[in-house]
This record gives structure tokens, sequence and C-alpha cells, in this order.
């Protein structure tokens, strides 16, 4: 493939990286937001996260037999529209103020992106030459993080301007009173969610029809030198297990950086007018680091290279 035949993909696939950073990292926004109208624990309001995160975990491997049956393309438009059926769970869970449902909005929304990025991830590496494999999921980093920037402001505004306020109201009143106050809080995600599961919704039609091209991975060699022949197990390839226990380790740090921030900030006594725009940052700094893989890779530096240097800082 050249350059210009793979542009349009590549931008594609880019807003795609958007999407799903955008629905990412409002979660830093929600955990804070969910404890305050459904009165829960710390320890409570986190499940967020878990339910989000855990999807990943049930639905990888559907996911795989999903994309082998319906292909790439049809996968990721399928994903969009698992997204947006769980946006607009989420209507139905601010109505009655109920924290499962809420959860299972959050799942279902994880499932839509664990489908999408099965897809997404390696549709990008083999994109184009491998050995720019890196610099290319470096540009979808960028278009993630910058997303869940955008994202993580437009929700901290939405759900946490003058949650101060109705925590101190919320100390103060008991009953109707307090049922009513949460319950117009609640509704504050209607027309977010909404508007979201729309643009989904579109967007899934989109991709449908997208002029995304066919691609396939490198065939191996499956010659005697190559040693292919010898491994009868995906758990006999090192490499890719050890791949496995790194993203292991650097998505739970990713995670807790993003989505406890503003709670922490929170904990602290910070307003939160201030601590809402703490995932902002963070990503804020993570896009920086994106940067660098895209002006480095693979010009100045090998991707073997990138991943030895990245293990040790």
């Amino acid at each position: 493939m050249t350059k210009s035949s793979t542009l349009v993909p590549l931008l594609i696939i880019g807003a795609l990286f958007s999407i799903f950073g955008f629905v990412t990292w409002i979660n830093g926004a929600l955990i804070p937001f969910m404890k305050t109208i459904n009165e829960l624990t710390t320890t409570q309001a986190y499940l967020v996260a878990t339910a989000s995160y855990i999807a990943f975990v049930v639905m990888a491997l559907p996911s795989s037999a999903i994309l082998n049956k319906i292909g790439y393309r049809k996968g990721m438009s399928l994903g969009l529209f698992i997204m947006a059926v769980g946006a607009l769970v989420f209507i139905p869970a601010a109505e009655a103020r109920t924290y499962w449902l809420f959860l299972l909005a959050i799942f279902i929304q994880g499932s839509g992106m664990t489908l999408i990025q099965t897809a997404a991830n390696p549709y990008v590496t083999i994109l184009g030459p491998m050995e720019s494999g890196a610099k290319r999921i470096a540009m979808m980093g960028i278009a993630n993080k910058v997303a869940g920037m955008l994202g993580s402001v437009i929700f901290g505004a939405l759900l946490l301007s003058g949650i101060d306020d109705v925590n101190a109201q919320l100390k103060a009143v008991t009953g109707v009173e307090k049922e009513h106050l949460l319950d117009t809080m609640s509704d504050s995600v209607f027309m977010p969610y909404l508007v979201m599961a729309i643009v989904l919704f579109l967007f899934g039609i989109l991709i449908n029809k997208a002029p995304l091209p066919h691609v396939e991975a490198e065939e191996e060699d499956k010659s005697e030198d190559s040693g292919v022949t010898t491994k009868t197990s995906i758990l006999q390839f090192s490499h890719l297990i050890l791949g496995v226990v790194a993203l292991f380790f650097y998505v739970g740090v990713e995670v807790i950086a993003g989505d406890s921030i503003i709670a922490y900030g929170l904990s602290l006594g910070m307003p939160a007018e201030q601590a809402k725009m703490f995932t902002s940052y963070t990503l804020f700094a993570m896009v920086g680091t994106y940067a660098l893989g895209v002006f480095l890779i693979p010009k100045y530096l090998s991707q073997t290279t990138a991943l030895k240097l990245s293990a040790i800082f």
C-alpha cells in the first residue's frame, strides 16, 4: 500500500480511536459523580472502572471470534452500535438512579470498545510497513488521549460543576428534599448520553460504508528455518506472554492515573472546579510521550530499542 492509499483509512481509524478515547476517559468524572448521586462508598464508586475494564477480559475472545466471522470493518461498526446501546441504557439508569443499571450501561459500552479495539489495533499495525507500525500506533494514541482530554473536560463540566455545593446541601437535608436533590443531579446525564448514543450510531453507519481496504497480516514463513513449525501452542511464544504481562501492568497504571486522580484530588479537599481538570492534565502528559514515539520511531529508534527504553524508564 502507498501512503496516499492508507491516508483516508488511517484518518478513519484515528476517528475511531478518538471516539473510544472520549468514552473511556470520562470515567474519571463519573466516579465522583456516581459516588454522590448513589450515596456510595469509595470502594463501591470504583466499580465504575471495574465495569468498564472487566468487559475487556470477558469479551476479548468473543470479539476475536466475531471479527473472524464478519471482518474488521463490520466488527468496528458493530462495536459502535453496541456502545450506542450502552449510552442509551444510561437514560433509564439516571431516571431510576439505580447503580447496577449504570454499571450495566458502562459494561455494555466497554464490550463495544473491546470489539472496536480488537479490530482497530491490529488493523493499524498492518495498514502500512511493519517497521513503522509503532509510529502509527503512537499517532492513534495521540488521537485517543486528545479526545480523552476533551471528554474529561466536557463531562467534568457537565457532571461535577457545583458538586461541592450539592454535597454540602445533602448533609443539611433529609427525606423528600434530599431525594429531589439527588434526582435532579442524576438527570444531568440524560442529554449528554442521548447525544452520545446518536453520534455513536451515526458513526457506526459511516464506518460500515467507509472506504476501508481489506488488509491481512503478512504471511508467516513456514519454512523449517523459521522455527514456526516447532510451535504447538500460543503459550510457547515467550515474547507474546511477556508482552501481555507488560500490557497488564501498563494499563493498570494508566487507568489508576486517569480514573482516580479526580477523586483523589477531591479526597484531599480540593474544590471540584479544580479537581475536574486533573484527568485532562494526566492525558496531556501522555500525549507528549506519544508524540515522541511519532517523531523518533523508526527514524531514530527501532521499535525494539523503544520498548527497551520504555521498560527501563
